[in-house]
């Protein structure tokens, strides 16, 4: 099942979407969210952008054939991330708190606002003559003196140009404003995932509240009883707490987020329980099961763990979770289980760090 981005130009009639719903629906396919992203042509049509998945065997050439053959002309059709299905107010909310915390970020942000990617701008002018992919379509701006050349394989939109420019504006205000910060940014790693698609890791904060309560409450009873021995949707405002951590007290959380930083995927919770051993705990939304979310959660874990000098992880789960060993032994552990009154007691000893002796 693959995710797939389709343009479509629909005229303003009644049915016609009705219409398009049903040769995508006869063709296999899912609409997982559409949204308009051009501007009213003179025949009033609009160009209507759909992320759909695409089941395993289904012909692309196909889907478009049954969209046109009901008179709907299909601009566009390439791959997508399943990190794009993210609601696009949260993903602009989330990439401007990026840049109002790290001004730096301002190329990125831009690049990840347009889900586009940034270039050389030999390669825009190369881009710009031939017109060939990855980057058939090219659009400049600037940031103060420096010029940011964005590619993508769609046009941009008018609307899409106007919120960047005004993102741009934000960075450039903050750039004349903002005093240095007094401690480092937050460090944030994005990882490869085994089908190709990447997350973002980074510590938690107090800020992240709303997108660990939106993780949980996506997640099906059965993960959430799993994690937290409770199927509710809501979690009581003490245990969001806790969940987020708080290195004063000795307990650090890691979020995994869809590259755009507006949607949590995965949490990672680890806590100090006192000379040297640490209890760790992962919850990972079920859409994302299998793509090796869990194990990268772990493996920084393991290393949060050895740079703070622990000798062992603890972790209580329920029989039906003993797979968690294997995500363990994935991630470089040996993890040794036993099951206590019902309850699986699993224990790995962390590396120990090499100590480089000077000569």
């Amino acid at each position: 099942m693959a995710l797939w981005r389709v343009h479509v130009e629909l005229a303003d009639t009644p049915g016609r979407l009705g219409e398009l719903a049903t040769a995508i629906g006869g063709s296999g396919c899912n609409i997982m969210s559409l949204h308009v992203v051009g501007e009213p042509a003179d025949d009033g049509s609009v160009t209507d952008e759909l992320l759909i998945t695409m089941p395993d065997g289904v012909d692309p050439g196909g889907l478009v054939a049954r969209i046109e053959a009901v008179g709907i002309p299909c601009s566009l059709l390439v791959r997508a991330d399943a990190g794009e299905l993210s609601d696009p107010v949260t993903t602009a909310l989330a990439l401007a708190r990026w840049v109002a915390t790290e001004p730096a970020s301002a190329p990125q942000a831009v690049a990840r606002l347009l889900r586009a990617q940034l270039i050389d701008p030999a390669l825009a002018r190369s881009a710009v003559a031939s017109s060939i992919e990855p980057h058939a379509y090219v659009h400049q701006v600037r940031l103060g003196n420096q010029p940011l050349h964005l590619g993508r394989s769609w046009p941009f939109t008018a609307t899409e140009l106007s919120q960047a420019a005004a993102m741009v504006e934000l960075a450039s205000q903050l750039r004349l404003s903002i005093t240095p910060p007094v401690s480092p940014p937050t460090t944030r790693d994005r990882v490869l995932l085994g089908d190709g698609s990447e997350v973002v890791l980074r510590l938690a904060s107090g800020a992240d509240a709303p997108l660990v309560a939106a993780l949980h409450a996506r997640c099906s009873p059965q993960s959430r009883r799993s994690r937290f021995l409770d199927p509710s949707p809501r979690l009581a405002p003490q245990t969001l707490t806790r969940l987020l951590g708080d290195p004063d007290a000795g307990s650090i959380a890691v979020l995994a987020l869809t590259t755009d930083e507006g949607s949590a995927v995965g949490l990672a919770n680890l806590e100090s329980l006192g000379a040297g051993l640490g209890e760790f705990a992962v919850l990972v939304e079920d859409s994302w099961h299998g793509r090796g979310v869990g194990t990268a959660l772990i493996r920084r874990m393991v290393q949060l763990g050895v740079d703070a000098g622990w000798v062992e992880l603890r972790l209580a789960a329920q029989p039906a979770d003993i797979g968690l060993t294997r995500l363990l032994r994935r991630s470089g552990l040996r993890p040794h289980a036993e099951i206590v009154d019902g309850v699986v007691k699993i224990h790995a000893e962390l590396p120990v760090p090499v100590q480089l002796t000077p000569r």
